[in-house]
């Protein structure tokens, strides 16, 4: 149990030094390359710190424990826009971008629903993997091409910034080892801490599917985690937020398509995780565009509500996987009551955003 405990907390110091050096390679990289530090976010920060996601939940196919690689993805993306956005605006509030509201959201919510058509025989085959991966490749194409577009267009405004950065800044090479070497932590650190957790997991008996849910979710998303908490206290909340929103495309498009593609049977998805696990994360997925729309800010009280709810979800997670006896209030508690008034909220928040707009 300490040899785990200690595994846990070596993984935890190598994420935080990688996520500060990912982000200081990425966003002077950002500057020298003529690419937008949203974009960034989006696509090299993204596509790195869901690295771990790729890894794992590859290896778990192959290895037979589908569970675990579906859970992996699923658990992720409610982790990362529940527990890293409440987690970032609680301590910083965050502006959201409007490109991100506009393209980037919407993209991600496309992307959570395609899943849910795709996987509705239960199987992802490698025919979906194939589409999922080819949607990944177009998208990331298209926001290379478009941000180059904006940077020619902001003419000088960049060459500015390039010329104030420090020597070494604007060296390409210290910029691609920076984030070479924050990548290595940070996927080092995550199998580190995915492994101590599970191994204390298993031998309280938790199933495979709850793992893959919470303890390898929210294990392989500590880059993420690490990631936007570094480029926020930075001031680099385009990084921050992007990399959430980015990380999210690219676990349901990259890492479910590839892990499907490479396993000759496709990609099993258990009932359990298709009449639940599934539908809440397509449902946190739309419920980021009222959420980012309301304001175009993630204030602490939305912060507060997001862990609210990641926790009500672990909580809701672990009475079934135990067969508690207050699952069935508690379900009623959530659908009867928690449930419509989040309806209402969201419905309240756009109304709102709405007025306002007209007002201004």
């Amino acid at each position: 149990m300490l040899a785990n405990i200690g595994l846990s907390l070596l993984g935890l110091t190598a994420l935080l030094i990688g996520a500060e050096a990912l982000v200081r390679g990425a966003s002077a990289a950002a500057l020298s390359l003529g690419i937008s530090p949203l974009v960034v976010g989006l696509t090299v920060v993204a596509l790195g710190t869901s690295a771990p996601e790729l890894a794992i939940s590859i290896s778990a196919s192959l290895q037979g424990a589908t569970d675990i690689a579906v859970g992996n993805v699923l658990g992720s993306n409610i982790f990362n826009a529940l527990a890293i956005l409440g987690v970032v605006a609680l301590i910083s509030p965050i502006v959201v971008h409007v490109q991100l509201i506009r393209q980037e959201v919407p993209i991600m919510i496309g992307a959570s629903f395609l899943l849910l058509v795709l996987a509705l025989d239960e199987r992802l085959s490698r025919a979906d993997g194939a589409i999922l991966l080819s949607l990944l490749l177009l998208y990331t194409g298209f926001l290379i091409r478009q941000s180059r577009a904006q940077a020619q267009e902001a003419g000088p405004g960049y060459i500015e910034a390039v010329e104030k950065r420090a020597r070494w800044d604007r060296n390409r090479w210290a910029q691609a080892l920076l984030m070479l070497v924050g990548l290595a932590l940070l996927i080092l650190g995550a199998r580190w801490l995915v492994d101590g957790s599970v191994a204390m997991a298993r031998s309280f008996g938790v199933s495979d599917l709850i793992i893959g849910l919470t303890i390898v979710a929210a294990g392989t998303s500590m880059p993420e985690l690490a990631t936007s908490l570094v480029a926020a206290l930075r001031g680099e909340r385009d990084i921050a937020v992007g990399n959430v929103v980015g990380s999210n495309t690219f676990n349901l498009l990259g890492v479910l398509g590839a892990t499907a593609l490479l396993d000759s049977d496709g990609l099993a998805i258990t009932a359990a995780a298709m009449n639940f696990d599934i539908w809440v994360m397509a449902a946190v997925a739309l419920a980021c565009l009222p959420v980012f729309l309301e304001g175009r800010e993630i204030g602490r009280a939305k912060a507060a509500l997001f862990l609210a709810y990641y926790v009500a979800y672990v909580a809701y997670l672990l009475f079934d996987a135990h067969g508690h006896d207050a699952l069935p209030q508690y379900s009623a508690i959530m659908l009867d009551f928690v449930l419509p008034l989040t309806v209402v909220t969201l419905i309240t928040m756009v109304l709102r955003d709405r007025e306002a707009a007209k007002v201004t």
